[in-house]
């Protein structure tokens, strides 16, 4: 009874034992498993030719349409691929370091879209820094015309805004002028049926449905809401201000053609001011390149301003005093503007609580200090509309032309200075414009002219903005707002003022490699590789036995997955980071070292085959960890003050190091768990040779 009673007390934890080394088993076998695929995944991604050229007899014997893996290749830095190096001086001039660090890196991203148009791939384009000066060092892997990139690279960036093109390349032939005129007779023509129709009282809405040629308002009965002076239909806004409710008897003729239109009811707009100031800027205000003044200085004089202003002076004053390139040739006088039009709410909140004929200030803005003067107010209408539109054509239709764009003549010559800002109202991210002089009658020019239009900002010729002009803008200030964020407001202004500045850039140095030696140096470098990594076999396989062999297939695993993420990630490869990557390969079968040297020392002190090996892992896991992190530590030191050259042998030996780390210690860890168990645990020769005492 009692013996029995042990029996099956013991018995239990007997099959749980033998249950464990079952599960931990089958956990190495499926290691094999994973350590093999893994290996076989890592060789077809590095030279996926020969797996699809048996893909490809697969699919020609069976029809299974079974995938090929992209043949992409690994990306070769300038010296093995050849190609040029180019090293250029930036002329910043005058400035803090912040600015002139700012104006650098604005050059450095114009000149690197400049190289990717031009179609260089893998190319480096980086910032440093030589005693006082700034220099940018571009590497073009694969140029072979040399003198064409440098002359596109040199150019001093081009910051230009344009207009939509609607003037035709040539005059219209005689057959197109009789096709445009049999065009615009046929609308008219059909405008007036349908003027006919509506005032005999069809359905004006079902008029809408089968004539009218504006989609945006078609689905809507042709309502075109409340109408306002500010509208991109201004010309039917003038028409309703002396119309009478109801249908028009005459058809209104438009820019876009005959328009049958009603008119409902009518509603108070926005109010509108007509208002002078004079603005006296300070050192720190936006805008304010010249300062005379600092801020107590400035509000000193503005009070100074406002105790003599009146309003038979004020436009004096300001002629003398205003520092407002918009309006200080006006006398201060900023026109009429509604409460919309005005972006700075302690201007606009001044103006619109003052009285009519009133002088306020100083008001306090980021610009600087104001003196207002409130000359009028009025209530402007808007108006309740629809339409039926039969469009005409003009010599656009006919000849489109062959740029969309053209020229204003505003460019980045008349920018003083854009910045990131955001709506008081909103939060929303905006970038500020301002112009100087020249630039802000310009400005206001080209607004008047393209209300309800887009007006494209362009840097080297490439679009990089196309705002929306909601109305015009006399005072040479502007706001660009869109969905962008923080980071891509930045980048904008970063590019504005790059175009602006403008930061010319001269070449101080140049230096060809031609492609014949850059393959030269590859294949030198390859063999090299090659050679060491074959001797390192040898010697593992001579000193280590078996388990000098089990490192082979850990190398072999390590050199495939390594070269996969460098094509993966895309490290571009150099003669420094093949040399990197080859020190890694020493490292990584230094940790094998390490561990086999370890397990050697436990056999030869009598433990068992299976205890010593992992006895062996345990010890050397802290030799391993701290020598590869200090190595880690020197790397990133490299990659962040290091040249391309250093950074590319910084990199590639990074890689190397982690996934050595991998290989040593987990990969030869399982098969040195999958193969102990066929031998006793004494082990014998092929294990280091070690015999127990």
């Amino acid at each position: 009874m009692t013996a029995g009673k042990r029996r099956s007390r013991i018995s239990p934890l007997f099959h749980m034992k033998n249950q464990t080394k079952v599960n931990l088993r089958a956990k190495v076998r499926w290691g094999i498993v994973g350590i093999l695929v893994l290996l076989a995944a890592a060789v077809i991604f590095d030279v996926p030719v020969y797996f699809n050229r048996g893909v490809d007899k697969v699919n020609a014997v069976a029809h299974l349409g079974l995938p090929k893996m992209p043949e992409k290749g690994f990306n070769l830095g300038l010296d093995l691929r050849g190609g040029a190096h180019l090293v250029y001086r930036a002329q910043v001039g005058e400035g803090d370091e912040k600015t002139q660090a700012a104006a650098v890196e604005g050059v450095r991203d114009v000149i690197e879209r400049r190289v990717n148009a031009f179609g260089v791939g893998e190319s480096v384009v980086q910032t440093t820094k030589v005693g006082e000066e700034y220099r940018l060092i571009v590497e073009l892997p694969g140029v072979t015309d040399v003198k064409e990139a440098i002359k596109m690279i040199g150019e001093t960036p081009t910051l230009e805004f344009k207009e939509e093109n609607t003037e035709p390349p040539r005059e219209l032939t005689k057959e197109e002028v009789k096709q445009l005129s049999d065009y615009n007779k046929k609308a008219e023509k059909t405008a007036k049926e349908v003027l006919q129709k509506s005032l005999a009282g069809n359905d004006f809405g079902q008029l809408v449905a089968d004539y009218s040629e504006d989609q945006l308002s078609k689905n809507n009965g042709g309502y075109l809401g409340y109408v306002s002076r500010f509208s991109p239909y201004k010309e039917l806004y003038d028409w309703a201000e002396n119309a009478a409710v109801g249908l028009a008897k005459n058809y209104v003729q438009t820019k876009e053609g005959y328009n049958i239109v009603k008119k409902g009811q009518e509603k108070t707009g926005e109010t509108e001011v007509r208002a002078s100031h004079i603005l006296l800027c300070y050192l720190g205000a936006i805008g304010c390149d010249q300062p005379e003044y600092t801020a107590e200085e400035a509000l000193a004089k503005a009070q100074e301003i406002y105790s003599q202003a009146n309003a038979e002076n004020f436009a004096a004053l300001a002629k003398e005093y205003s520092v407002d390139p918009g309006s200080e040739d006006k006398g201060g006088d900023l026109g009429y503007f509604t409460r919309g039009m005005m972006d700075i709410q302690e201007f606009g909140d001044a103006v619109f609580q003052a009285q009519v004929g009133e002088i306020v200030g100083p008001i306090k803005t980021d610009f600087g200090y104001h003196v207002i003067y409130k000359q009028d107010e009025r209530q402007t209408k808007e108006y309740e509309i629809w339409r039926v539109l039969v469009s005409t054509k003009d010599e656009t239709d006919i000849l489109p032309p062959t740029d969309p764009w053209k020229s204003t003549g505003l460019s980045g010559k008349q920018l003083g200075r854009s910045e990131v800002v955001t709506d008081q109202q909103t939060g929303a991210v905006q970038v500020s414009l301002q112009f100087n002089e020249e630039g802000t009658r310009l400005f206001k020019e080209i607004t008047a002219r393209n209300v309800g239009k887009v007006v494209g900002i362009f840097l080297d010729g490439q679009p990089i903005s196309t705002p929306v002009v909601n109305e015009p803008i006399p005072d040479g200030r502007a706001v660009i707002s869109g969905s962008f964020g923080l980071s891509e407001a930045k980048l904008l202004v970063q590019r504005l003022n790059s175009g602006a500045l403008p930061v010319p850039v001269e070449l101080i140095g140049q230096e060809t490699v031609g492609a014949s030696l850059g393959m030269k140096s590859l294949s030198l470098s390859l063999r090299a590789g090659l050679i060491g990594v074959a001797l390192v076999m040898l010697y593992m396989l001579f000193y280590y036995r078996l388990p000098g062999f089990l490192s082979i297939i850990s190398l072999c695993l390590y050199i495939a997955v390594t070269l996969a993420l460098f094509k993966l990630i895309g490290v571009t490869l150099t003669l420094a980071g093949i040399a990197g990557f080859i020190l890694s390969v020493g490292m990584a079968v230094d940790a094998n070292v390490l561990i086999f040297e370890r397990s050697k020392e436990e056999l030869a002190s009598g433990k068992s085959l299976k205890a010593a090996v992992e006895e062996g892992f345990n010890r050397a896991w802290t030799s391993i960890r701290d020598s590869n992190i200090s190595t880690l530590i020197s790397c990133v030191l490299l990659m962040w003050f290091g040249t391309s050259f250093v950074k590319g042998f910084a990199v590639t030996l990074t890689i190397g190091i982690l996934v050595s780390m991998f290989t040593a210690i987990t990969v030869t860890r399982v098969m040195l768990r999958f193969i102990c168990p066929w031998f006793k645990a004494e082990a014998n020769w092929l294990f280091l040779g070690a015999k127990k005492k």
